[in-house]
């Protein structure tokens, strides 16, 4: 039953290298990685090597490949230590509405810690984070990583580490869903108004008001999510009949 082992191949110790780097924040977010020929070059590997290396990096939501321009880390340090946890708890096909679900045990208890620990600075950091969302849903933008991002600040404002990975954890899931039903214009409004009322509550230090304000912004969210959900598998039949 048992069989020989195989050895590693030579693009899954780029992809180690790669991870690790940005594990240990010596490459992050935005930063470009060397072209093709020069990553090549460094390992002492073949070019189709390093595009099967660059792959499974995409693949893992670790870089982005962009026309014309490059590749480039879209991952943060946090994100690539929260990756195995995601793995081993989460799957990519759970159903929206166990993530929901555990989204409102999770979330409103950080919004109050969050509310009681917040620092100056880190309120500023949330209403900077909150008018660039505003400005990009004005613009007509899905504001997808900008919402992910203020969810990500008030995990960290919390002050513990596990409450914070499972966070991320939550959002990355809800980030991986490429339906379009969890964009939809009307989410995204409701998800700017939401956050103000997240960030008034902590502003004020109530803590009890934010966990009120966070519980009721993921409910508006979730019956939003699953009306649209619904019409797009109304529409998906229809098309089928």
């Amino acid at each position: 039953m048992l069989k020989e082992v195989r050895k590693k191949r030579a693009y899954e110790d780029i992809v180690a290298q790669i991870q690790d780097l940005i594990t240990k924040g010596r490459l992050k977010r935005d930063d470009q990685l060397p072209n093709e020929k020069e990553l090549s070059e460094t390992f002492k590997v073949s070019r189709s090597t390093v595009r099967e290396a660059i792959l499974s990096l995409e693949t893992m939501r670790l870089v982005e490949r962009r026309q014309g321009d490059g590749t480039y880390v879209i991952a943060t340090s946090e994100e690539v230590l929260v990756q195995p946890l995601a793995t081993a708890l989460f799957g990519e096909k759970d159903d929206l509405i166990d993530i929901f679900y555990l989204r409102k045990i999770i979330e409103p208890e950080v919004a109050q810690i969050a509310a009681g620990n917040a620092k100056a600075e880190e309120i500023e950091e949330l209403e900077k984070i909150l008018r660039e969302q505003e400005t990009d849903v004005i613009g007509g933008g899905q504001g997808v990583h900008i919402d992910s991002t203020f969810h990500h600040r008030l995990s960290r404002m919390a002050k513990n580490r596990v409450l914070e990975r499972l966070s991320m954890v939550l959002m990355d899931l809800l980030s991986q869903t490429r339906d379009e039903y969890l964009q939809s214009e009307e989410r995204r409004r409701i998800s700017v108004k939401g956050h103000q009322l997240i960030l008034d509550a902590i502003k004020s230090g109530n803590e009890r008001a934010a966990r009120q304000a966070m519980l009721k912004h993921l409910s508006d969210v979730e019956m939003v999510v699953f009306a649209n959900r619904q019409k797009s598998k109304g529409k998906y039949q229809r098309k089928s009949d």
